[in-house]
């Protein structure tokens, strides 16, 4: 199915090629002038020096081959060449009517299926979520699902970082809390507990501790270093234990990012390619990528065009342990031998900008990816507080993410039960849902490298370019098709009609827009487009139901339209909150 814009183009196109120009010059784009126009073609203009003609002549021979056009019902062209276009009413409705015969609205399954990883949410294990990890689940999440709707095979990955000294920083301090733990006797060799010798609160306290600790204690940092090491090199005690922490926080872990409506189908970590590392060094050096410098292994990834200082990669510090970047690029290993990806897309703070390009550019240089192999880096902004500086509670330190989800459950519930007949159960069922579309729309309406204000009065406001406000068109529109259907109309064999008003016929036009919007936010990787759009449909929506009485209409056939239309709103505005990762409830 074209998309829409492509439909007017092609007509377009053709009545230039007739009237003796390049069909190229008939490219149609929605007008910027509205209130003169509903599309525009500059192609007149364009095509004046190419043919040696006035502007205004060009635009007058088009015109003429337009008579009797049945995608246009308006043509007409102003100084200094421009041609004014409004489609007919007939094209539209049957535009839409295909739209909602087609599974996907009129997105084409692709010439290709790509295999697209994303590596999102990177939390480190024996850590509670934090605010800072909202951007990354919300926004990878978003763009996972944009790519599956698109047709293409993705693959979501957590990344966990589970592999590092906070590992020996917990170890050390339980060691010290309980020496006596079988998991410190060198001389046991039988099966360890099953049951981790701590809770999950216990080990959130255990952590800050530790950490604390180190950066005042020398010896007990050597001692967390030398117990990371022992643990790493396979020290079945220091093993033990580690698995216990990671399998408590990992449960953990899931429960929080299932209230965010995130899921992911890898949950691996640093870890896993712990063991493929050293094989990784070999091959890097034996084949002339990596050499010493100053002790370190490095691998050179500035280029001849570089404008700026792009600093070696390093593999190995001078003692021989491995950085983040040895885990990252044995994980484009290990990603490249079990799934083969075309593309690979990491959602990181965008500070990570120039680590991120050391990486990929040794992954490039050393032959890690194939060739054609696409290594992107969506870099997101900060979340900041009504003060303009990173969100932090009152108390001043960094926020749970727990904690900020049950505020916006709290404040929506309030909300909800304000001049609303509902139970409590059910008011706490739905404030859920709605808080959930304001925490993420909040997000991802902004473009993600942007920073953006954390405002949970406007976020959770019904009013405005809101979660919230999005969810209550959607109910709004369930509430008419329900009752419609009471009344005993037939949902399942409308068609939509020809436009019976000017808000009518915007919002059909908006409609038309949903297929090239999802291309655009998929090849963009903008999720911000989406909600953008979504938000432009609902308005539309709303000024044709304010203006229309659509149940008490008496002649059936235009009642009818208007049902069917409003039924592809729904399913359309219902497909754009399913890709943002939430969901309308049944009434608010």
């Amino acid at each position: 199915m074209d998309k829409f814009l492509d439909v007017l183009s092609k007509e377009m196109g053709a009545a230039f090629e007739r009237a003796g120009y390049a069909k190229e010059l008939g490219k149609v784009t929605i007008s910027n002038r509205p209130d003169l126009c509903e599309y525009q073609c500059n192609g007149a203009m364009a095509g004046a020096k190419q043919f040696h003609k006035a502007p205004m002549m060009i635009a007058q021979d088009v015109v003429k081959e337009l008579e009797g056009s049945q995608v246009f019902e308006k043509v007409d062209f102003v100084a200094p060449g421009f041609l004014n276009l409004n489609v007919s009413g007939d094209l539209l409705k049957n535009y839409l009517n295909e739209m909602a015969s087609d599974e996907k609205f009129g997105v084409p399954a692709p010439e290709k299926v790509r295999t697209i990883m994303i590596d999102y949410g990177g939390p480190n294990v024996a850590k509670p979520l934090h605010v800072g990890h909202l951007r990354s689940a919300v926004i990878g999440e978003s763009v996972k699902r944009i790519a599956r709707y698109m047709g293409h095979n993705v693959i979501g990955d957590i990344h966990l970082g589970d592999w590092g000294l906070q590992m020996g920083l917990i170890i050390a301090e339980v060691k010290l809390r309980q020496p006596d733990l079988v998991y410190f006797d060198e001389t046991f060799n039988g099966e360890y507990p099953q049951e981790a010798p701590f809770t999950l609160s216990e080990l959130e306290e255990i952590y800050p501790t530790a950490s604390a600790k180190s950066k005042e204690d020398p010896a007990f940092k050597e001692e967390a270093m030398a117990c990371t090491f022992k643990m790493q090199n396979g020290d079945p005690g220091y093993r033990a234990l580690w698995k216990h922490i990671v399998s408590i926080s990992v449960a953990d872990l899931k429960k929080n990012y299932q209230n965010l409506n995130v899921e992911f189908d890898l949950w691996k970590g640093e870890s896993d390619v712990h063991d493929v590392i050293p094989g990784m060094v070999s091959y890097m050096k034996e084949n002339g990528y990596a050499h010493e410098s100053e002790g370190a292994l490095v691998v050179d990834v500035k280029e001849a065009t570089d404008t700026k200082e792009i600093p070696p990669c390093m593999i190995l510090k001078s003692d021989g342990a491995s950085l983040y970047n040895t885990t990252d690029l044995a994980t484009i290993m290990e990603r490249m031998k079990e799934y083969h990806p075309d593309e690979m897309i990491y959602v990181v703070d965008k500070r990570q900008d120039l680590y991120f390009e050391q990486v990929f550019r040794c992954a490039r240089k050393t032959k890690l990816v194939d060739e054609n192999t696409s290594l992107k880096f969506l870099g997101f902004g900060t979340m900041n507080g009504k003060d303009g500086k990173p969100f932090k509670t009152r108390q001043g330190g960094v926020m749970r993410l727990s904690n900020l989800i049950a505020d916006i459950n709290e404040e929506m519930m309030k909300k909800i039960l304000s001049g609303r007949e509902m139970s409590e159960e059910e008011a706490a069922n739905t404030s859920k849902v709605v808080a959930l579309s304001a925490l993420k729309y909040g997000d991802l309406s902004n473009q993600a490298s942007k920073d953006y204000i954390f405002d949970i009065d406007r976020f959770t406001s019904f009013e405005g370019d809101t979660g919230p406000y999005l969810l209550y068109t959607v109910v709004r529109i369930k509430s008419i098709l329900n009752r419609f259907a009471q009344e005993g109309g037939n949902l399942s064999s409308l068609a939509c009609a020809t436009y019976q008003n000017a808000s009518e016929k915007n919002l059909m036009m908006q409609i038309t827009l949903f297929n090239s919007m999802m291309e655009g936010a998929y090849e963009e990787i903008a999720p911000h487009r989406v909600c953008a759009y979504l938000y432009d449909l609902a308005n539309a929506f709303n000024s044709f139901y304010h203006e229309t009485k659509i149940l008490s209409e008496e002649d059936e056939a235009k009642k009818s339209g208007w049902i069917a239309l409003l039924s592809l709103t729904k399913e359309i505005a219902e497909t754009c909150m399913d890709v943002l990762g939430f969901s309308a409830p049944e009434r608010m």
